[in-house]
């Protein structure tokens, strides 16, 4: 069982009793309750099998279909179920890279999924071209009710190896097959721009805290300073967070000494993280974008930055989101996200988890056409203009 420790915004999915696998598989299978706990379920189940008059849904739908209801059942908002695909994707994301072809998938307009392969990647090395149709992916046949999502899972795999990739090439959309040897392809996290109305301002908007974030962090702010940028605005609008790690160490960045959170996890002592060192970029001018889909270790950074008086926050109330989930990799690569801890900023008044961080400039919720006011705020707090 891999265990690692996360910060998600989930929808409510639901909880399934398993038992881990691999050498400490035992050991679990006794700790834990198993299907013989549960006789009203098993009974309810033979009973559809023998009489339900429609056939069973393929395997796994059933089983995956009562971890959601009893997650359901269990009631935690953030306690959540992944199946298989979802989990793997998820994985991706918040490390930062995938092994894959490099190409982005799409769809033509009789719906058939088509590849665009980005520059110098392996795809592009193959021979693979813009709006070839994937008709068939290691022998997997691809067609037009193919989920995308699920055609991503086929064609990511471990650095590497090689995937098998049949396509139809228009016009004529002849057959041809290539076989793509699997790189690192990374998954920015964070983009960087300077503000067209004001190039002292450097934005750095980061969509996700993943493992590489910290570091594309500092590579941004030495890209816009190399540009010109003096004043930063850290943009974590929309951002639901990601790993926990990392999102302290991005408010290590920019503090020089303190605490950034305590945690405490069920009957465990209190856990407090600190500033080790004064931070490479604590004394660069700094504010911070939020609103109310900024969350988790989003909020960590922004509210632990807040607290110190380090960065005045623009925008609106966050989301407030002040647990923790261990994720659990299950034995067919689903992943169970457990709540299992809650964090707080010491000093900050109201807790995050009482309605949010609340902005020191807020910006309306409603938008002006032509205009992003949260720019706007961040010119005239630095500028004065």
């Amino acid at each position: 069982m891999k265990i690692n420790k996360t910060f998600t915004l989930s929808i409510v999915f639901l909880i399934a009793i398993t038992a881990a696998f691999t050498a400490g598989y035992w050991l679990h299978s006794i700790q834990y309750p198993t299907l013989a706990h549960f006789p009203v379920l098993s009974e309810a189940y033979q009973l559809v099998q023998q009489h339900g008059y429609q056939d069973l849904p393929a395997d796994p739908a059933m089983e995956y279909g009562a971890i959601r209801g009893m997650l359901n059942a269990y009631g935690d908002p953030h306690t959540s179920f992944m199946e298989p695909v979802q989990a793997q994707l998820n994985n991706d994301t918040l490390s930062g890279s995938y092994g894959g072809i490099g190409a982005q998938m799409g769809r033509d307009s009789q719906g058939f999924i088509i590849v665009h392969p980005f520059a110098d990647s392996p795809a592009i090395q193959a021979g693979l071209q813009d709006g070839d149709r994937l008709i068939n992916v290691d022998g997997t046949p691809i067609t037009a009710e193919t989920s995308i999502e699920d055609l991503v899972a086929i064609v990511r795999g471990p650095e590497g190896k090689t995937v098998r990739i049949t396509i139809a090439r228009p016009p004529d959309y002849t057959e041809m097959e290539f076989s793509v040897r699997r790189a690192n392809i990374p998954l920015p996290s964070v983009t960087s721009y300077l503000d067209a109305s004001e190039a002292r301002l450097g934005i750095i908007s980061v969509n996700v805290i993943a493992s590489s974030t910290p570091d594309e962090i500092q590579q941004a702010v030495e890209e816009l300073k190399s540009r010109g940028a003096s004043h930063f605005a850290l943009d974590l609008r929309g951002n639901g967070g990601g790993l926990l790690n990392e999102g302290v160490d991005i408010a290590r960045l920019f503090l020089e000494d303190g605490v950034i959170i305590q945690q405490q996890y069920k009957d465990q002592d209190i856990e407090t993280y600190q500033v080790k060192k004064p931070g490479i970029l604590a004394d660069i001018p700094l504010v911070i974008f939020v609103d109310g889909n900024t969350a988790s270790a989003a909020e960590i950074i922004s509210g632990s930055l807040q607290a110190h008086g380090r960065t005045p926050l623009i925008g609106t109330h966050t989301y407030g989101k002040d647990s923790i989930q261990l994720v659990f990799e299950l034995q067919d690569e689903s992943s169970l996200h457990v709540t299992s801890a809650k964090w707080w900023v010491p000093g900050l008044e109201p807790p995050v988890g009482q309605g949010g961080l609340r902005p020191d400039i807020t910006i309306p919720t409603e938008s002006v056409e032509g205009s992003d006011p949260f720019l706007d705020a961040a010119i005239q707090y630095f500028f004065g203009n």
